[in-house]
């Protein structure tokens, strides 16, 4: 690797014309040594408190780092000026962007044109599509949700009058998490929510705002803040006029009048603490640039509701010391089954990365009966493993099982598909793909590719197993794009199992009763797309011809039928998660906390690539 001494004496003479950047500490100290790798970092604005613990968090963790540099824009909230920026980062010769984009629409396709050229990675907001290498940023609208449900509790009954303070406009988070808050609040009738907006999301805006509202708030018996800056901004305002109101912030950061403190001190009642993910980028950073295998997609950060009962153990757990884990760690692994192609690479993955680690994997198939798995898990309860991992057949029905596991002290995590339960806490996080974005990469394709014109697209899918996670967000995603584009119908719907058989069986069952006026047909995996396409094949209908199909996973056999003109477009689902898996209960051990979900990596191949990447397909 050749040194970057040059670059980084270049870029010293470069900042004196340039007011814009900012540089690390480590920079400034240690300029002329052997400098490895440059990181910029494009920031929407360095106006928002949030943002300035966010730089905090990535000049310290880079400070860890000697042959590491960080350079900073800030694009002050301008999408045009983030632009140039990031052009100006690229100019110095970075080897890694990170960027928290002023707006996601504009930056988008900038970061695409980056991607091609280094490893980006996206802080805070999501861009569309997967063209970055990492995504580190908050679910909002859990926190949301999160923030509702604590909001209930301290109401104490199901009534009551919120005094919500939002944010920007501009803010897709603040939208987010009104929105999160709204379907929690939503259920309760007799509570009301009156929403104010703070635009600059600052405490003295957020005072004199509460101010203004004088005898307005003896009606109101909670404050929701979007952040707890605004949060103490409210506790000033009542303070002033006399009010006994609760508060509930978000942010929980650490600093002398952050979030932690305010609930400590009784000024808050309760915040969201949410980490900025500044440390992690750094830390998934320099996986990538050392070419670290197992570095997923997305991770979304935990967040965690701390109130003046949990706050002391909450800092308490925060401060602790990493653990020395146990040499062999015992893991017990609940495989559904094995009822596809991907489902066997999934498990040989699996399997082979424990192996390299040296983890002890005790393996149990469920030949997709849940019983069979909630009899697993209590056998690696009463074995005393270290660590469960289960992909569950269906998402409901794991409250009592789950809860077991919590109480015996064993951590659980979700490959491939999540699970819907009454406490989040009940597991540590879910690793695999994003379902949704598999499905609306699915539907964007037939509206590329079959064209609306003067009938309307009929569309047939076949469902995998009916409640299952996979099946419930693959539909959401292909209904979202369908639903914003005329001139499409799933005329269609039955459940194949994730099978060659139900997916062959669903077109005979069509065909027995319905005249063949399919346009597009939507398989939610490989295997069922094939059984579909045996059955078209034996009414003399040509696949992928007659009628185009799109399938989710990426195997080898449906990159054969696209090859034969049989399938059209195959939306990457990739079973390989062992590496991910194996690395996040090493991490778990070691004493770090999971993220909420570790999203997988995914492309979206069809009949022109096909041919090339055969070769290549691991499954």
């Amino acid at each position: 690797m050749k040194s970057k001494r040059v670059k980084i004496i270049s870029l010293l003479l470069l900042l004196g014309f340039s007011g814009a950047l900012y540089i690390g500490c480590n920079l400034r100290s240690s300029s002329y040594q052997e400098i490895d790798y440059v990181i910029g970092v494009s920031q929407a604005n360095m106006r928002e408190p949030w943002r300035l613990v966010l730089m905090n968090e990535l000049n310290e963790e880079i400070s860890k780092h000697s042959n590491i540099r960080l350079i900073t824009t800030d694009a002050t909230s301008n999408s045009e000026k983030q632009k140039k920026d990031v052009k100006k980062l690229l100019d110095y010769g970075i080897d890694l962007l990170i960027v928290s984009p002023s707006d996601v629409k504009e930056m988008t396709p900038v970061i695409s044109e980056v991607y091609d050229q280094i490893p980006v990675i996206v802080m805070d907001k999501a861009v569309e599509g997967f063209d970055y290498t990492l995504f580190i940023g908050p679910d909002n609208k859990l926190i949301g949700r999160q923030a509702g449900e604590d909001i209930i509790k301290h109401l104490g009954k199901d009534k009551g009058a919120i005094l919500e303070l939002c944010g920007s406009q501009l803010s897709q988070a603040s939208k987010d998490k009104s929105s999160g808050f709204e379907s929690i609040i939503s259920k309760y009738p007799n509570v009301h929510i009156k929403r104010v907006r703070v635009e600059s999301e600052l405490r003295d805006e957020a005072e004199d705002m509460v101010l203004s509202m004088g005898e307005q708030l003896k009606d109101i018996d909670i404050i929701f803040a979007h952040n707890d800056y605004m949060a103490l901004g409210a506790y000033n305002a009542i303070n002033k006029l006399g009010y006994d109101i609760k508060i509930v912030g978000i942010d929980g950061f650490n600093g002398e009048n952050d979030g932690i403190n305010l609930v400590k001190q009784g000024k808050i009642d309760a915040t969201i603490a949410c980490s900025t993910g500044g440390k992690e980028a750094i830390q998934y950073a320099v996986d990538i640039l050392n070419k670290v295998s197992g570095v997923p997609k997305q991770v979304i950060l935990r967040c965690h509701s701390v109130n003046q009962k949990n706050v002391t153990a909450y800092v308490e757990n925060q401060n602790k010391p990493r653990n020395e884990y146990k040499e062999i760690i015992d893991v017990g692994y609940s495989q559904l089954g094995s009822e596809s192609a991907w489902r066997l690479a999934n498990t040989r993955s699996i399997k082979e990365a424990a192996k390299d680690l040296g983890i002890n994997l005790i393996y149990e198939d469920a030949d997709q009966s849940q019983e069979k798995q909630i009899a697993a898990i209590r056998k690696f309860i009463d074995m005393k493993v270290d660590v469960i991992v289960i992909s569950p057949v269906v998402d409901n029905g794991w409250n009592e099982i789950l809860q077991e596991a919590k109480d015996a002290g064993i951590p659980v995590l979700l490959s491939d598909r999540k699970v819907e339960v009454e406490d989040d806490s009940l597991y540590s996080t879910y690793i695999g793909a994003d379902f949704i974005e598999e499905g609306r990469r699915a539907m964007r394709w037939i509206k590329e590719n079959v064209p609306a014109e003067e009938e309307a697209v009929n569309i047939l899918e076949i469902q995998g197993t009916l409640e299952a996670s996979p099946t419930v967000e693959r539909k959401q995603g292909f209904e979202e794009i369908l639903n914003n584009n005329s001139g499409y119908e799933i005329v269609y719907s039955k459940g194949g199992d994730y099978t060659y058989a139900g997916g062959k069986e669903v077109i005979e069952e069509y065909m027995k009763t319905h005249e063949w006026d399919i346009d597009a047909i939507f398989a939610h995996n490989d295997d069922m797309a094939l059984g579909a396409i045996k059955a078209l094949e034996a009414y003399e209908i040509e696949p992928g011809k007659d009628v185009k199909i799109v399938s989710v996973d990426g195997t080898r056999k449906a990159f054969e039928a696209m090859i034969e003109g049989k399938l059209n477009c195959v939306v990457e689902c990739s079973p390989l998660l062992g590496p991910q898996l194996m690395k996040a209960i090493q991490d778990l051990m070691d004493g770090k906390e999971l993220p909420l979900r570790i999203i997988t990596d995914e492309k979206i191949y069809t009949q022109d690539e096909a041919k090339d990447v055969l070769s290549s397909r691991k499954y």
